[in-house]
C-alpha cells in the first residue's frame, strides 16, 4: 500500500502544529477541531452555530519537514440534502512554502443527511478515509494541509516518510476576522479560495477565520472569544445574518454592535479593528427576513433563497442591509472619534452592483469561487496595501 522508501513515521497531531483552530476536542476517532472554545459553545445549542463552528474554514496542519510523502487519515461528516444535488466531497489544499501544490479529496465518512422542509436530520456513521500527497520536492519545507472549510474533519493520524516538527514563528502577523458564511466559505471551490483565506494569502498574516455560517449575529459569546484570542488584526463583517433570521430589530441592533465592540476593546484596546458592512445581496437590499427556502427551485434540483419580510415593516425597526450600513457607518464614525484605530469598510466596495450584474450570487446569497476571488483580491487591497487599516509600516 506504501510506496515511499523510508519507514512512516508517526507523528501526534497536537496544537503546535494545527493553526486556525480555538480548541481541540478528543473524540472516539482523534481529534476534532473546533473554532470555538468549549465554554462558548456551551452558551448556545443552536444545531446551525454547531454545524458551522465545527467546520475548520481555515485550519491547517503547518509543518516543517523533509518528507516527500504525507498521509493524513481523517474522519469526515458529509452533508446530504433532501432533494437537493449532491455535494462534492470537501477539498483538502497542499501548499509546500506557501504555494499550492496539491489538492484531493477523502472518500467515506459519516453523513448528515438533512431535510430542508421539516428541519430535520440524521447521522450515519461511516470510515475513515486516507489522505495521500507523494511526490514532494527533496528537502527541507513548510508543509500546510488546509482542511475542507465546509466538511467537520476529525483528524485520526499523520504519517510521513521523514521527521515532522512545528514551523519557527516568522514574525507574522495575526488577522482575527469573523463572519457569516461568505466569510466562513460558501459555494467557495476549496479552503484556500475562501475570501478571507485569499486576503491573508495577499497580506503576508496568518489568519484565524471566525467565519461562521449562519452564526455572525453579534452574540456575547464570540465577542468574548475575540477579546481573548491574541490577535495583531481584527476583521468582523456583519449584516446579512442579521437580516436573513430576522433576529432583531434596530432598537436592539444599535446597542448590540457597541456591545460586541466593547468586548474586543477590552482584550484589544489598540488593535486596529476593520467593520467591514454586507456585500450586496439584492434580495435583501430593502425587503427584510427572515429569509427562506425557495422549495419551488428545490424541486427543480436547485438551492435558492428568497425574502419573506415587507419593505414597509422598516419604519417599524425592521433590518434590511441598507439600514444595517447606514447605522454601522454611523456607529464608526461615532467611535472612531475616541478609537483612531477604528475604521469601516462598505461592503459594496468588495462586491457591488456591477459586479451582481456579471457574477450574480447563484442561490441568490452566497458568491460562487470566482466571486470569493474578487472579494478577497479587494479586500486585500483596501485593507493590507498603501494606507489601508492593515497596512504594516513596520515595528
Amino acid at each position: 500500500m506504501h510506496t515511499t522508501q523510508h519507514p512512516w513515521i508517526t507523528t501526534p497531531i497536537t496544537a503546535d502544529i494545527l493553526r486556525g483552530a480555538l480548541d481541540l476536542e478528543r473524540t472516539a476517532h482523534g481529534l476534532l477541531p473546533h473554532r470555538l472554545p468549549a465554554w462558548a459553545r456551551a452558551q448556545c445549542a443552536d444545531g446551525q452555530l454547531a454545524m458551522a463552528e465545527a467546520q475548520p474554514s481555515g485550519v491547517r496542519l503547518v509543518f516543517r519537514t523533509r518528507a516527500t510523502a504525507v498521509e493524513l487519515d481523517t474522519l469526515p461528516t458529509k452533508r446530504v440534502y433532501a432533494g437537493a444535488p449532491p455535494r462534492p466531497d470537501g477539498v483538502y489544499d497542499l501548499l509546500v512554502d506557501g504555494r499550492l501544490s496539491a489538492q484531493s479529496t477523502v472518500t467515506g465518512g459519516n453523513t448528515l443527511a438533512i431535510d430542508l422542509a421539516t428541519g430535520t436530520a440524521e447521522s450515519h456513521p461511516g470510515p475513515a478515509g486516507t489522505l495521500r500527497f507523494a511526490d514532494l520536492p527533496d528537502g527541507a519545507k513548510d508543509v500546510e494541509i488546509w482542511l475542507p472549510h465546509n466538511e467537520t474533519t476529525e483528524l485520526v493520524a499523520l504519517r510521513t516518510d521523514a521527521p515532522v516538527e512545528p514551523v519557527p514563528d516568522r514574525g507574522r502577523r495575526v488577522w482575527l476576522h469573523h463572519g457569516s458564511s461568505i466569510s466562513h466559505g460558501s459555494d467557495a471551490a476549496s479552503p484556500t479560495g475562501v475570501w478571507p483565506a485569499l486576503a491573508a494569502a495577499l497580506g503576508g498574516v496568518e489568519l484565524i477565520n471566525l467565519g461562521l455560517g449562519g452564526s455572525a449575529l453579534l452574540d456575547p459569546f464570540t465577542a468574548r472569544t475575540m477579546r481573548d484570542t491574541p490577535a495583531d488584526l481584527i476583521s468582523i463583517k456583519i449584516g446579512i445574518n442579521l437580516v436573513n433570521a430576522d433576529l432583531m430589530r434596530l432598537r436592539a441592533f444599535t446597542p448590540a454592535v457597541h456591545g460586541f465592540l466593547d468586548t474586543i476593546r477590552e482584550g484589544h484596546p489598540t488593535t486596529p479593528l476593520l467593520v467591514v458592512s454586507p456585500v450586496l445581496c439584492p434580495i435583501h437590499e430593502d425587503t427584510p427576513g427572515p429569509a427562506a427556502f425557495d422549495f419551488s427551485a428545490l424541486g427543480a434540483g436547485k438551492l435558492r433563497f428568497r425574502a419573506t419580510g415587507d419593505p414597509a415593516e422598516r419604519a417599524a425597526g425592521k433590518l434590511t442591509l441598507g439600514v444595517i450600513r447606514d447605522e454601522l457607518s454611523r456607529i464608526v464614525q461615532q467611535r472612531a472619534a475616541d478609537d483612531p484605530r477604528l475604521h469601516y469598510l462598505d461592503g459594496r466596495d468588495l462586491y457591488g452592483e456591477a459586479d451582481a450584474a456579471e457574477l450574480p450570487l447563484p442561490d441568490d446569497i452566497h458568491p460562487d469561487a470566482a466571486t470569493h476571488r474578487l472579494i478577497g483580491e479587494r479586500f486585500a487591497t483596501a485593507a493590507f496595501t498603501a494606507d489601508g487599516p492593515f497596512a504594516d509600516h513596520g515595528a
